[in-house]
């Protein structure tokens, strides 16, 4: 089936999804790290990661729906570190299907043209080898359905794509990059992907805010933190300051990771601490996930 083809007949078939229940964190086996840092290749940091924080089976059970949310966001290469790593992706979607997850989507809503976003960004390429996984940027607005916020504080409804809605498990696979409104675009700020209307968060709501009620709201069973390579500057659609760092952080804490990361990354030339970014700070003093990064149980692995 084509892809617009499919966006269509998609738009009927889950029209009539009722809103699921709030998220659910995954329970930890014992001593189970609070967060992992994993350094190797895109690939293999990835797997190793998800296997310290206690395996993909933690989170996917056989015959599950999947919805894997990287940012596509851009129709750039990957060596821009705008769009999250094609392999990283792949290697997720990988151990999903492993896990016999009954399907797998990898969704965003792009900011530039779909289909370039898509292809310039490798990740449907990287993920074609598997038959099972559906690749999509979703634009139309019958893919999406409004849903209440009861705890925000700026914003108290919006539209979260229904596939989102219905699925058993969300992986949140953001790139570490700055960003200029927002000071950095992670895991929280991911999130904003998943909804029809960004727009209303930059010209009418406070940003920081309205991000961190969206995540009381959209709350990933698994955070996967691409920083193989960090976009320093010119975020959150470059060209800008590249810096390898060649780390995967995951975690079922969102704000958790967002904090690592901030901390391990230079950014606009500087070092920062979690609390220096207000979305982090907030989400933490509103009980979202916390920000104290030297209070981690971390485990640290090198392939």
């Amino acid at each position: 089936m084509k892809r617009r083809e499919f966006l269509k007949s998609s738009a009927y078939a889950l029209a009539g999804l009722a809103l699921r229940p709030a998220w659910l964190q995954a329970a930890a086996p014992a001593e189970t790290p609070e967060l992992v840092v994993a350094q190797g290749s895109a690939q293999s940091a990835t797997r190793a990661a998800v296997e310290a924080l206690g395996g993909i089976r933690r989170f996917v059970s056989k015959g599950q729906k999947v919805v894997i949310k990287p940012n596509m966001s851009f129709a750039n290469p990957p060596s821009w570190a705008t769009t999250t790593d094609p392999e990283v992706v792949r290697e997720l979607v990988s151990m999903c299907t492993e896990a016999e997850a009954r399907q797998v989507l990898v969704l965003d809503h792009p900011l530039r043209d779909t289909e370039m976003c898509l292809e310039r960004s490798g990740i449907a390429k990287a993920c074609q080898i598997f038959e099972e996984t559906l690749v999509m940027g979703l634009k139309d607005k019958r893919l999406f359905t409004q849903v209440e916020v009861p705890e925000g504080r700026e914003l108290k409804t919006t539209f979260m794509m229904k596939d989102v809605l219905d699925a058993d498990v969300l992986i949140s696979v953001p790139v570490a990059k700055s960003h200029g409104a927002a000071g950095v675009s992670l895991s929280m700020k991911n999130m904003m992907g998943v909804i029809y209307d960004r727009a209303v968060f930059h010209w009418k709501l406070d940003l920081h805010t309205a991000i961190v009620d969206l995540c009381t709201v959209a709350r990933p069973h698994l955070t996967v933190v691409d920083a193989i390579r960090l976009l320093s500057t010119a975020g959150p659609g470059g060209p800008g300051k590249v810096l390898r760092f060649d780390t995967i952080i995951a975690s079922t804490d969102m704000v958790a990771a967002d904090a690592y990361a901030v901390s391990m990354g230079e950014w606009y030339g500087r070092k920062f601490q979690p609390e220096q970014v207000r979305h982090i700070r907030e989400a933490h003093e509103r009980g979202l996930g916390r920000m104290d990064v030297e209070q981690f149980s971390i485990k640290r692995v090198s392939m």
